[in-house]
């Protein structure tokens, strides 16, 4: 490995010749290196989550009281507006690491922060603001979302795939935590200052974007690895299992970030809440579906990510059907408590199905060598495409979320006011997602793992 820099004081670091499958590279040096990149890349993805979902906070203080008194359906507009832009950012921001490398795109996309992060601060202290002010801040704070994409590209090149359950699910739950850590900053705000002091939230975030740029800058690398041949971003699109991972993706990471950005309005509609009341339990789900997202790349590494990510569709549907008892009995405990199973679940099945694109690329990859192909040539092409997909994957499940909130929106605003017309039409997806589950990934298993099990013991002859 060589790290090598462009004229300009060092402005621009490269390592040459990233080979994380090799062992002896890979305990000399590799982890190390690869570490120091996971733990900047959290920072700088769980600050952009956090600005991505800051008008779920946002729309818990818009009251006449601060003189930005919206209806329900405006305010269920506000939190889909971010969630739609950030997901159509997913791909290019992606691309943006191969074009740019890693460091470098981490700068920008996290310094880019300070522009919908600021805005935000001004223009909640104004009353009287209309509603497309806010829409256009909403759809600025959407590149926070993009930063998801981009970081997953990055470290998938870093980690070897043995280790990339674990790494992917860690830097993902990292990420998504900061959904609920603005929150949490949410809920201390009204504590402390009231509900009427929504730009607290956002000051705080500011000098947090420029220390994360900062640290980026000053510790970050980008890999040649990361690099991508022309055409990559065509075959992807082309690969019909990057549409099959892209719509189980939307079941986890669209509910997971849907739920997220809806869940303090669900309440505040479903139960009559206060905002104090509302930001007192919307963090809960958020956290623990961002800490099992590293479970799930676990169990996934372990049991593999085609079974865990049925039997965890198969917890989703039996938690929303337990949330429609809930809302038939009125019962607020049961509510909340089936709606922190489903994020943990959302959690768990991010981790797993993320875990699935390495691993059927790999199958693909091992058919090459079958075939008389170079095995370091098909698994560093596995990293290239596989980071490729996650981009797609991330964008397509990203829309989840503005499914989830149209969803709610339109049931709210229906003539039963509740959100039961919406759980319905997710228990039907969950439903289809464990079909699609089984039918493609799991029913011919057994005579994969033979194949695989060939496979390696032809690569073990051949060495």
């Amino acid at each position: 490995m060589s790290t090598t820099r462009s004229p300009g004081a060092g402005s621009r670091r490269w390592i040459e010749g990233w080979d994380p499958e090799n062992e002896a590279f890979w305990e000399r040096e590799g982890k190390y290196v690869a570490r120091r990149n996971l733990w900047l890349s959290i920072l700088s993805e769980h600050i952009g989550f956090s600005v991505w979902s800051i008008w779920s906070v946002m729309v818990l203080f818009m009251s006449p009281a601060i003189g930005l008194g919206f209806s329900p359906s405006e305010k269920f507009l506000l939190v889909t507006t971010p969630a739609a832009v950030g997901a159509l950012l997913r791909i290019p921001y992606s691309q943006g690491i191969t074009r740019f490398g890693g460091r470098n795109w981490t700068i920008f996309s996290t310094s880019i922060l300070l522009v919908p992060t600021g805005l935000t601060f001004w223009f909640v202290q104004q009353p009287g603001t209309p509603l497309w002010v806010f829409l256009v801040i909403g759809a600025l704070t959407g590149v926070g979302g993009g930063n998801f994409a981009s970081s997953m590209t990055n470290i998938t090149t870093f980690f070897p795939q043995r280790h990339q359950g674990w790494a992917l699910g860690l830097n993902a739950g990292g990420g998504n935590i900061g959904v609920a850590v603005i929150q949490v900053v949410g809920l201390l705000v009204i504590a402390t200052v009231g509900s009427t002091s929504p730009a607290y939230v956002a000051g705080l975030y500011l000098p947090l974007i420029v220390v994360a740029a900062l640290l980026a800058a000053l510790r970050m690398d980008n890999v040649d690895a990361v690099r991508r041949e022309p055409g990559m971003l065509r075959a992807a699109a082309g690969n019909k299992h990057t549409w099959w991972i892209s719509f189980l993706y939307i079941g986890t990471f669209g509910s997971f970030i849907g739920y997220g950005f809806a869940f303090g309005l669900v309440l505040q509609n479903q139960f009559d809440f206060t905002p104090l009341q509302a930001a007192t339990y919307t963090f809960i789900g958020p956290l623990l579906g961002s800490l099992s997202r590293p479970v799930g790349g676990w169990m996934s590494d372990r049991w593999g990510g085609e079974r865990v990510t049925l039997w965890n569709f198969i917890g989703m549907a039996a938690g929303t059907g337990m949330l429609l008892v809930a809302s038939a009995v009125d019962s607020f405990p049961l509510y909340l408590g089936s709606f922190v199973v489903l994020f943990v679940l959302t959690g768990i099945g991010n981790g797993s199905v993320y875990k699935m694109i390495p691993a059927v690329f790999a199958r693909q990859a091992e058919q090459t060598i079958t075939e008389g192909g170079d095995a370091v040539e098909a698994f560093a092409w596995v990293r290239r495409f596989s980071g490729t997909v996650m981009g797609i994957a991330g964008a397509v499940g990203a829309l989840g979320g503005v499914f989830i909130n149209l969803t709610f929106r339109a049931s709210f605003g229906g003539a039963a006011a509740s959100g039961d017309a919406a759980l319905l039409t997710f228990l039907a997806f969950y439903a289809a997602c464990v079909v699609v589950t089984w039918a493609v990934y799991l029913r011919g298993a057994a005579a994969r793992e033979a194949s695989a099990t060939r496979v390696s013991a032809k690569v073990g002859a051949d060495a």
